[in-house]
């Protein structure tokens, strides 16, 4: 979503808080600023409709320096993508802030503002934030006591940073519902919505808690609670290296993502299995503790987290424990009914989406024995707050459209399954023959990306198409409709996603020559079932795209194939679902859309 990022220094921050924005471009974003405080305690503000470049440019022709300064990445909200909507927002010559998250009661705060006498130049909810301080400063309150007071009125989700220029030793920030992180430096301190904005700056990070507001100066950083007590939160250093954001040889984040997948996999699977068994002594004594008492799973997740989540029904499912999954939007609103002994599992890349951790904090009063959640990002709040996290060890994903962050979620639900199936009593010979498939699946999913070259030379028949269907039976079902959805996030083809035996129950009615059917075919018990529905896709003319197993005999007439081989059906979802990240990838360039930065999306949702 939108990315903040601030600095306080004895040199010009400028260039750096411009780096910084750069760096959280994946996040998503339509307009950028910056507010910098110069020497003679004037802020100047600069801001800029569409890419961080156009705002370097409008920056690099001033000849303005600043100490202290925020800045921001804006995905709109209230109103539309303009000038005017961008960040910093300021009220007169007072005040400047940056806000990720929504104020809910904006309007109430607008209508009482516009009646003091402030005047609102923008649609956004944002500005009411700059307004509401400025009346608080004009009513005698310095900067901290402003923000903390403002804070306390605001309803839902924000993260805020604050700059005044009557103040040039600290800016004030304070967070609730979106994330903030403190970077430290010598001398010099930093803020940021995400560490990737200042690992240039520094690895060591203070993760602010729900509620906290802070004071960041250049010689150290004051913490209070939302009781406004001081406290003390843990510093941390990021194990993340700058060089790992950098697209390096590769011409696309996500391609360079795509091929990164072997090695993070292995780095999943890494301390985990050996041997032929499951090390579940890995997890932590806190999971083996609950796995025991584990009769049933509830899984909450979003976009491709849920699609992971769907797969893992199927796992969890084979073994005998019962298991629901749902869309976090959707599940956090509505009255739940709690099984007896039954785990929570959230999934999320970011571990800041806002639904999931709203559904998270709802759980814990609804009754689960415990929560347990897949995560990638070790410092996030859905990992803090939940009481048991399985790391997918994935590395940073800044690509938009998610692919080694998916891959290695099944991996750590295929894990999360085979803990549950060892506590249920199975036999030593098949937790071998269950590890060693997962043993091999780095070498398996090399292989595959050797066919990037043909799945390039397929995606040509995708050109000038608007439509695509997906289909597939079983653990392949929700394979099918990650496949949609890649491809529609980043090639703009509509595109859905059916269990193919659904398809005579209407979608069939959309096939015709115009109508690419993507579909892969393991060898598995549904295959003849699947072939069978693709008979009746031809049969109207409907172009066929398949990845199959090698063993498996196809006949049909008009259709582009490609072979996979030695893929073990334990984790044969996780291989088939690499071809259709190369699928939507190749279709997206040829389309000539932004790959990795798709109009409209953003990397981590943390509003509603």
């Amino acid at each position: 979503m939108c990315g903040i990022v601030g600095a306080i220094a004895s040199r010009n921050v400028l260039p750096l808080l411009v780096d910084g924005l750069q760096r959280l471009e994946y996040r998503g974003y339509d307009s950028a600023g910056v507010a910098v405080r110069e020497a003679d305690g004037e802020l100047k503000r600069f801001r800029a409709l569409g890419k961080v470049a156009r705002l370097r440019e409008v920056v690099e022709a001033s000849d303005v320096e600043g100490e202290l300064g925020i800045a921001h990445t804006r995905w709109a909200t209230h109103g539309i993508p303009h000038e005017r909507n961008a960040h910093p927002h300021m009220s007169g010559v007072r005040v400047a802030v940056v806000h990720n998250g929504i104020v809910e009661n904006h309007n109430r705060l607008r209508d009482r503002l516009s009646g003091l006498g402030y005047r609102f130049t923008s649609e956004t909810d944002t500005e009411v934030v700059a307004h509401l301080l400025a009346s608080k400063l004009e009513a005698g309150l310095d900067l901290f006591r402003s923000v903390q007071e403002a804070a306390a009125e605001l309803e839902g989700a924000y993260a805020l940073a604050v700059a005044s220029p009557e103040d040039g030793d600290r800016i004030v920030v304070t967070r609730e519902g979106s994330p903030l992180v403190i970077g430290l430096g010598q001398g010099e301190n930093f803020i940021a919505s995400d560490v990737a904005a200042l690992l240039s700056e520094t690895r060591d990070f203070i993760f602010l808690e729900e509620g906290d507001i802070a004071e960041v100066r250049r010689d150290g950083v004051s913490i209070f609670d939302r009781q406004g007590r001081p406290v003390r939160r843990p510093v941390k250093q990021s194990q993340i290296s700058s060089s790992t954001v950098d697209k390096g040889p590769y011409r696309h984040y996500m391609l360079k993502e795509i091929f990164e997948q072997p090695g993070v996999i292995a780095e999943t699977l890494e301390g985990r299995i050996h041997n032929g068994r499951l090390l579940e002594e890995s997890f932590g004594h806190e999971t083996k503790a609950l796995l025991e008492r584990t009769r049933g799973v509830q899984i909450v997740a979003c976009g491709t987290s849920y699609h992971a989540g769907l797969v893992a029904r199927y796992w969890l499912e084979e073994i005998g424990i019962p298991c629901a999954i749902e869309v976090a939007s959707e599940y956090r609103y509505r009255k739940v009914v709690v099984p007896p002994e039954t785990l929570f599992v959230t999934i999320s890349q970011s571990g800041e989406t806002a639904d999931t951790l709203a559904a998270l904090r709802g759980a814990k009063r609804a009754g689960y024995i415990g929560s347990l959640c897949v995560c990638n990002v070790p410092e996030s709040s859905l990992v803090r707050e939940s009481e048991v996290s399985l790391m997918t060890r994935a590395g940073p994903e800044i690509g938009v459209a998610s692919t080694k962050a998916f891959t290695t979620q099944l991996v750590a639900l295929r894990l999360l399954t085979l803990a549950l199936a060892k506590q249920r009593g199975m036999e030593r010979d098949e937790e071998r023959r269950l590890v060693n498939e997962l043993h091999a699946l780095p070498r398996q999913v090399e292989v595959v990306l050797k066919l990037s070259d043909a799945i390039q030379a397929m995606a040509n028949g995708f050109a000038d198409k608007q439509n695509a269907l997906f289909l597939g039976r079983g653990t392949f079902y929700p394979i099918a409709m990650e496949g949609a959805l890649k491809l529609k996030e980043i090639s703009y083809i509509h595109a859905e996603a059916y269990a193919a035996g659904e398809l005579k129950h209407g979608p069939l009615a959309l096939v015709d020559a115009q109508m690419p059917v993507v579909c892969a075919l393991p060898d598995d018990p549904l295959l003849d079932k699947v072939l069978s529905n693709l008979q009746e896709v031809r049969a109207r003319g409907g172009e066929l795209y398949l990845f199959s197993d090698h063993k498996v005999s196809i006949h049909l007439d008009r259709f582009q194939n490609l072979t996979l081989s030695d893929i073990y059906p334990g984790t044969a979802p996780i291989v088939y679902s690499i071809p259709l990240q190369l699928l939507s990838y190749h279709v997206a360039v040829l389309k000539g859309t932004d790959v990795d930065q798709p109009r409209n999306l953003a990397k981590s949702v943390t509003v509603e």
